[in-house]
């Protein structure tokens, strides 16, 4: 076991602070990395504020950060396909068991045994895993990613979650050239799905209540922005999308979108509200229309989506951030005053 530096909360009423928590020496299938960047979720402040305290309790201290970029430090002897020097990721998985029909499917995300990178109980050192808001992280080879070297590491970090989340739907329902996609809501998750929908090929539509968005969604990709709230630019679009991406977080009407899907269409819910939408069964009966969610993607798809990134040179929408800037950052995370990503410097930690 070794000491890092690190970022804790100590209650879910605390604010972040300097802690040193404990890493597991590297075993022979292990791979150490000096974390450069960490992306910052809502889910981490979900997890620190004890938010989801009816499906996974926080356990305190909570190190958070499962949008992790960086480079190898050591590799297990056992480990084949990293070295030294490589630029290597870790998002929101750091094991599983391997022998399941998801994992050996390559959808770890769906392992009944998965361990998420923080805040879950930690098979090698007992207590809880802690997250990338570290120097330093230890993770099996079979959960480390490779990380195309042309892509920027402050904007990479935020693939790692943001990216796959949005990704992982997309290859799911097929969207490609000659689609018709849309997606609602820019914010950390849209504005990478409008940047992965116009890389794929489909025609993209934003959706925003936000008019001084309209700018800022053409630049990222979008071929049309049409404002929500207008009933009659919503009426034009119905019944003519194959697929739409609902990134929104806020209570909203699921419905006024399943209506502007054509036969077959698909809606896939990324954003979680907190509350449940009221769906109208007609709405899904006549076109035989589907609503349906998605996590992130697995092991093999997040290298393939971090791939394609690489190839058409997509990173996140980022503010560079140093971590003693990270309970600022939260409280602006909950006014939405941020585009579209905040990603810590970790050097910024070696001054602690």
């Amino acid at each position: 076991m070794y000491n890092a530096k690190a970022y804790a909360a100590t209650s879910a009423t605390s604010p972040l602070s300097s802690a040193t928590i404990v890493r597991r020496n590297p075993t022979e299938s292990d791979v150490q990395i000096e974390i450069l960047f960490c992306g910052v979720c809502h889910s981490d402040l979900h997890q620190v504020r004890n938010e989801w305290s009816g499906v996974m309790p926080t356990i305190y201290p909570c190190t958070p950060g499962h949008e992790i970029l960086g480079r190898v430090t050591s590799v297990g002897s056992a480990v084949t396909k990293f070295k030294a020097g490589d630029l290597a990721a870790v998002g929101c998985m750091v094991d599983s068991d391997g022998t399941c029909p998801a994992c050996k499917e390559g959808l770890e995300q769906f392992c009944p045994n998965v361990t998420l990178t923080y805040n879950f109980p930690d098979k090698h050192l007992g207590g809880v895993t802690y997250g990338g808001y570290s120097d330093s992280v230890v993770v099996d080879e079979r959960f480390v990613l490779h990380v195309p070297e042309n892509l920027n590491p402050a904007g990479a970090a935020p693939l790692l979650c943001a990216g796959i989340t949005t990704y992982s739907p997309m290859r799911h329902w097929g969207v490609t050239k000659g689609k018709k996609v849309g997606v609602a809501g820019i914010g950390g998750l849209g504005h990478m799905g409008v940047k992965f929908a116009h890389a794929l090929g489909a025609h993209t539509v934003v959706f925003t209540t936000s008019p001084n968005k309209v700018e800022d969604a053409l630049r990222l990709g979008a071929d049309e922005v049409v404002i929500s709230r207008d009933a009659n630019e919503m009426a034009k679009h119905a019944g003519s999308f194959d697929f739409i991406l609902d990134a929104i977080s806020a209570d909203h009407d699921i419905n006024a979108y399943i209506s502007l899907l054509a036969r077959d269409g698909n809606i896939t819910l990324v954003g979680a509200p907190e509350k449940p939408l009221q769906v109208a069964a007609f709405g899904l009966l006549f076109g035989r229309k589907s609503l349906s969610g998605s996590p992130i993607g697995g092991i093999p798809e997040t290298q393939e989506m971090l791939d394609f990134c690489g190839k058409h040179n997509i990173t996140a929408d980022v503010e560079v951030i140093p971590i003693q800037k990270i309970n600022e950052a939260y409280d602006r995370l909950l006014k939405s005053d941020v585009k579209y990503r905040f990603s810590i410097d970790m050097a910024s930690l070696k001054s602690e």
